[in-house]
Protein backbone atom coordinates (compact mmCIF):
# COMPACT_ATOMS: atom_id res chain seq x y z
CA UNK A 1 0.00 0.00 0.00
CA UNK A 2 2.84 2.32 0.87
CA UNK A 3 4.44 1.71 -2.55
CA UNK A 4 1.24 2.65 -4.33
CA UNK A 5 0.95 5.84 -2.30
CA UNK A 6 4.52 6.79 -3.15
CA UNK A 7 3.84 6.29 -6.86
CA UNK A 8 0.70 8.40 -6.56
CA UNK A 9 2.56 11.34 -5.06
CA UNK A 10 5.34 10.96 -7.62
CA UNK A 11 2.81 11.24 -10.44
CA UNK A 12 1.44 14.41 -8.86
CA UNK A 13 4.91 15.91 -8.50
CA UNK A 14 6.11 15.21 -12.04
CA UNK A 15 4.12 18.07 -13.67
CA UNK A 16 5.36 20.50 -11.03
CA UNK A 17 8.95 19.37 -11.56
CA UNK A 18 8.56 19.80 -15.31
CA UNK A 19 7.08 23.29 -14.95
CA UNK A 20 9.87 24.33 -12.60
CA UNK A 21 12.50 23.07 -15.06
CA UNK A 22 10.77 24.73 -18.01
CA UNK A 23 10.48 28.20 -16.48
CA UNK A 24 13.95 27.98 -14.95
CA UNK A 25 15.41 27.25 -18.37
CA UNK A 26 13.44 30.15 -19.88
CA UNK A 27 14.97 32.49 -17.29
CA UNK A 28 18.48 31.09 -17.64
CA UNK A 29 21.15 33.76 -17.07
CA UNK A 30 18.57 36.40 -16.22
CA UNK A 31 20.37 39.21 -14.33
CA UNK A 32 19.64 39.14 -10.62
CA UNK A 33 19.62 42.94 -10.57
CA UNK A 34 18.84 45.70 -13.06
CA UNK A 35 20.49 49.08 -12.64
CA UNK A 36 18.38 52.19 -12.07
CA UNK A 37 17.97 55.07 -14.52
CA UNK A 38 18.96 58.59 -13.43
CA UNK A 39 17.87 62.07 -14.38
CA UNK A 40 14.76 63.91 -15.56
CA UNK A 41 12.80 62.91 -18.64
CA UNK A 42 12.83 66.28 -20.34
CA UNK A 43 16.45 66.81 -21.53
CA UNK A 44 17.90 65.18 -24.61
CA UNK A 45 16.33 62.77 -27.08
CA UNK A 46 14.00 60.67 -24.94
CA UNK A 47 11.45 59.64 -27.56
CA UNK A 48 12.04 55.91 -27.25
CA UNK A 49 12.11 55.27 -23.51
CA UNK A 50 11.27 58.51 -21.76
CA UNK A 51 14.48 58.31 -19.72
CA UNK A 52 17.06 61.09 -19.61
CA UNK A 53 19.71 60.71 -22.32
CA UNK A 54 23.10 62.29 -22.95
CA UNK A 55 22.78 65.01 -25.64
CA UNK A 56 25.00 65.20 -28.71
CA UNK A 57 28.49 66.59 -28.24
CA UNK A 58 31.67 67.30 -30.16
CA UNK A 59 35.15 67.29 -28.59
CA UNK A 60 38.74 66.39 -29.55
CA UNK A 61 40.75 63.52 -28.05
CA UNK A 62 44.44 63.03 -27.28
CA UNK A 63 45.03 61.82 -30.85
CA UNK A 64 43.62 65.02 -32.35
CA UNK A 65 40.51 63.16 -33.51
CA UNK A 66 36.92 64.38 -33.28
CA UNK A 67 34.85 62.62 -30.60
CA UNK A 68 31.06 62.80 -30.89
CA UNK A 69 27.98 60.87 -29.81
CA UNK A 70 28.73 58.52 -32.70
CA UNK A 71 31.95 57.54 -30.93
CA UNK A 72 29.96 56.25 -27.97
CA UNK A 73 27.13 54.74 -30.01
CA UNK A 74 26.25 51.20 -28.86
CA UNK A 75 28.93 51.38 -26.18
CA UNK A 76 28.88 51.16 -22.41
CA UNK A 77 31.09 53.97 -21.15
CA UNK A 78 32.34 55.68 -18.04
CA UNK A 79 32.44 59.48 -17.93
CA UNK A 80 34.65 61.59 -15.69
CA UNK A 81 35.86 65.20 -15.39
CA UNK A 82 39.46 65.97 -14.40
CA UNK A 83 42.44 68.18 -15.25
CA UNK A 84 46.04 67.17 -15.76
CA UNK A 85 47.58 69.61 -13.27
CA UNK A 86 45.26 68.58 -10.44
CA UNK A 87 47.18 67.50 -7.32
CA UNK A 88 44.25 66.47 -5.14
CA UNK A 89 41.45 64.13 -6.24
CA UNK A 90 42.27 63.60 -9.94
CA UNK A 91 45.39 61.42 -9.48
CA UNK A 92 43.40 59.15 -7.14
CA UNK A 93 40.44 59.01 -9.53
CA UNK A 94 42.53 58.12 -12.56
CA UNK A 95 44.62 55.58 -10.67
CA UNK A 96 41.33 53.86 -9.82
CA UNK A 97 40.16 54.18 -13.41
CA UNK A 98 43.21 52.25 -14.56
CA UNK A 99 41.73 49.15 -12.91
CA UNK A 100 38.43 49.73 -14.76
CA UNK A 101 40.30 50.26 -18.03
CA UNK A 102 42.32 47.06 -17.63
CA UNK A 103 39.22 45.08 -16.73
CA UNK A 104 37.25 45.99 -19.88
CA UNK A 105 39.67 47.35 -22.50
CA UNK A 106 39.46 44.16 -24.58
CA UNK A 107 35.74 44.68 -25.16
CA UNK A 108 34.84 46.40 -28.44
CA UNK A 109 31.78 48.04 -26.91
CA UNK A 110 33.44 49.67 -23.89
CA UNK A 111 34.94 53.13 -23.47
CA UNK A 112 36.16 55.61 -20.86
CA UNK A 113 35.63 59.29 -21.65
CA UNK A 114 37.65 61.71 -19.52
CA UNK A 115 36.81 65.40 -20.03
CA UNK A 116 39.19 68.13 -18.99
CA UNK A 117 37.78 71.01 -16.94
CA UNK A 118 40.80 73.13 -17.89
CA UNK A 119 40.89 73.20 -21.70
CA UNK A 120 43.19 76.25 -21.76
CA UNK A 121 45.96 74.18 -20.16
CA UNK A 122 45.06 70.70 -21.36
CA UNK A 123 45.94 70.84 -25.04
CA UNK A 124 45.94 67.78 -27.28
CA UNK A 125 49.66 67.30 -26.70
CA UNK A 126 49.26 67.59 -22.93
CA UNK A 127 46.42 65.06 -22.96
CA UNK A 128 48.54 62.66 -25.02
CA UNK A 129 51.39 62.85 -22.50
CA UNK A 130 48.88 62.33 -19.69
CA UNK A 131 47.40 59.28 -21.44
CA UNK A 132 50.86 57.79 -21.90
CA UNK A 133 51.61 58.33 -18.20
CA UNK A 134 48.62 56.06 -17.50
CA UNK A 135 49.81 53.42 -20.01
CA UNK A 136 46.99 54.21 -22.42
CA UNK A 137 47.95 53.71 -26.05
CA UNK A 138 44.62 52.64 -27.57
CA UNK A 139 41.23 54.27 -28.06
CA UNK A 140 39.40 52.59 -25.18
CA UNK A 141 40.24 55.50 -22.86
CA UNK A 142 39.85 58.90 -24.47
CA UNK A 143 40.93 62.17 -22.87
CA UNK A 144 39.00 65.00 -24.49
CA UNK A 145 39.13 68.76 -24.67
CA UNK A 146 37.09 71.41 -26.43
CA UNK A 147 35.14 74.57 -25.71
CA UNK A 148 34.94 75.18 -21.97
CA UNK A 149 31.32 76.26 -22.39
CA UNK A 150 30.42 72.98 -24.12
CA UNK A 151 32.41 70.84 -21.68
CA UNK A 152 30.72 72.44 -18.69
CA UNK A 153 27.23 72.48 -20.18
CA UNK A 154 27.17 68.74 -20.84
CA UNK A 155 28.68 68.06 -17.41
CA UNK A 156 25.75 69.89 -15.82
CA UNK A 157 22.83 69.24 -18.15
CA UNK A 158 23.91 65.99 -19.76
CA UNK A 159 25.84 63.92 -17.24
CA UNK A 160 24.29 65.74 -14.24
CA UNK A 161 27.66 65.77 -12.48
CA UNK A 162 27.35 69.29 -11.09
CA UNK A 163 24.30 71.10 -9.74
CA UNK A 164 25.92 74.55 -9.45
CA UNK A 165 24.91 77.31 -11.84
CA UNK A 166 27.56 78.35 -14.33
CA UNK A 167 28.14 79.49 -17.89
CA UNK A 168 31.57 78.04 -18.60
CA UNK A 169 33.11 81.49 -18.27
CA UNK A 170 36.51 82.46 -16.95
CA UNK A 171 35.46 82.28 -13.28
CA UNK A 172 33.47 79.07 -13.66
CA UNK A 173 35.03 75.83 -12.41
CA UNK A 174 33.82 72.25 -11.98
CA UNK A 175 35.71 69.86 -9.72
CA UNK A 176 33.87 66.60 -9.08
CA UNK A 177 35.11 63.20 -7.96
CA UNK A 178 32.10 61.36 -9.37
CA UNK A 179 32.07 58.99 -12.33
CA UNK A 180 28.92 58.39 -14.37
CA UNK A 181 28.10 55.05 -15.98
CA UNK A 182 26.32 55.37 -19.34
CA UNK A 183 24.58 52.54 -21.18
CA UNK A 184 24.36 51.85 -24.91
CA UNK A 185 21.20 53.96 -25.24
CA UNK A 186 22.92 57.00 -23.65
CA UNK A 187 21.10 56.64 -20.31
CA UNK A 188 22.81 57.31 -16.98
CA UNK A 189 22.80 54.07 -14.97
CA UNK A 190 24.97 54.93 -11.97
CA UNK A 191 27.21 57.37 -10.09
CA UNK A 192 30.38 56.44 -8.20
CA UNK A 193 32.90 58.28 -6.03
CA UNK A 194 36.13 57.91 -8.00
CA UNK A 195 38.26 58.52 -4.91
CA UNK A 196 36.76 55.53 -3.08
CA UNK A 197 38.14 52.11 -4.03
CA UNK A 198 34.98 50.36 -2.80
CA UNK A 199 32.82 52.61 -4.98
CA UNK A 200 35.05 51.84 -7.96
CA UNK A 201 34.65 48.11 -7.29
CA UNK A 202 30.89 48.75 -7.37
CA UNK A 203 31.36 50.46 -10.74
CA UNK A 204 33.15 47.37 -12.09
CA UNK A 205 30.37 45.17 -10.72
CA UNK A 206 27.69 47.36 -12.33
CA UNK A 207 29.44 47.34 -15.72
CA UNK A 208 29.32 43.54 -15.57
CA UNK A 209 25.63 43.74 -14.64
CA UNK A 210 24.98 45.94 -17.67
CA UNK A 211 26.70 43.44 -19.92
CA UNK A 212 24.60 40.67 -18.37
CA UNK A 213 21.48 42.75 -19.03
CA UNK A 214 22.37 43.18 -22.71
CA UNK A 215 23.30 39.51 -23.11
CA UNK A 216 19.99 38.44 -21.60
CA UNK A 217 18.00 40.80 -23.85
CA UNK A 218 19.90 39.58 -26.89
CA UNK A 219 19.23 35.92 -26.13
CA UNK A 220 15.61 36.36 -25.06
CA UNK A 221 14.22 38.76 -27.63
CA UNK A 222 10.95 37.32 -29.00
Amino acid sequence: MRSKNNNYWLLLLLPAIFLFWYYSSKNDNKPALYLSYYGPKTYGDAKDTGFHTIPDFKFVNQYGEIVTSETTKNKIYVCEYFFTTCKSICPIMNTHLISVYKQFKDKDDFLILSHTVDPETDSIAVLMDYAKSHDVSDKKWLFVTGSKKDLYEIARKGYLLNADEGDGGEEDFIHTQNFALIDKEKHIRGYYDGTDSIEVSHLIRDIKLLYAEYDYKKNHTP
